[in-house]
């Protein structure tokens, strides 16, 4: 995850906040809100594209040998994004090894299904397939000007207002996936007639 120049400097802000307690002003407020909002939307999109590419990765192993290729590329991809191989992953790398590729596939992920079963026994816990979900930012210790305001009893409190809806949607996983397409093929060599 990357922040902006002005997301850092309200992060930066915000953390100086959490250190040294003091009455906020609104506009920091707001725009400790605003930041809390995008990395919301962040994991939220993170877990869409997680869910997208898991799908997909299913979907070319459903239609092996045929989709060898693509199975393969989107399983290393899946790999590095953490995924835990299943065991129909593993039994269809068992049928794709005669492919060096899918060889060394198939020795990574049974280190990996190895450890994550060594894992479960141990009674520790194994990463999750998808983010748990992050609680809502609700309040500022010291925001809206707090030192300003008497203190009141405690009450039940209205629910926040929400947030004000992202300046650009979410990009489509179509848009961040693009469909990979074959290389064309090599124009056919000309040969020179003799002469």
């Amino acid at each position: 995850m990357a922040f902006s120049a002005d997301e850092l400097r309200v992060l930066r802000r915000a953390l100086a906040n959490a250190l040294h307690p003091a009455p906020l002003p609104d506009d920091d407020v707001q725009d400790c809100l605003r930041l809390a909002g995008s990395v919301d939307e962040v994991v939220g999109e993170a877990g869409r594209l997680r869910a997208f590419l898991l799908a997909d990765l299913a979907r070319y192993r459903d239609a092996l040998p045929g989709s060898a290729t693509g199975y393969l590329e989107l399983l290393q991809d899946a790999l590095a994004a953490g995924y835990d191989p299943r065991p129909e992953d593993l039994a269809a790398l068992r049928l794709q090894r005669c492919r060096p590729v899918a060889a060394a596939l198939l020795e990574r992920c049974q280190v990996l299904a190895e450890r994550s079963v060594r894992a479960r026994l141990a009674g520790r816990a194994v990463p999750a397939t998808a983010p748990a979900p992050r609680s809502r930012l609700l309040a500022l210790p010291g925001g809206r000007a707090a030192a300003a305001e008497p203190e009141r009893p405690k009450t039940p409190s209205a629910p926040p207002r929400p947030v004000s809806p992202p300046e650009r949607p979410a990009p489509k996983p179509s848009e961040v996936f693009p469909p990979r397409r074959p290389a064309p093929p090599a124009p056919p060599a000309k040969q020179r007639a003799a002469g």
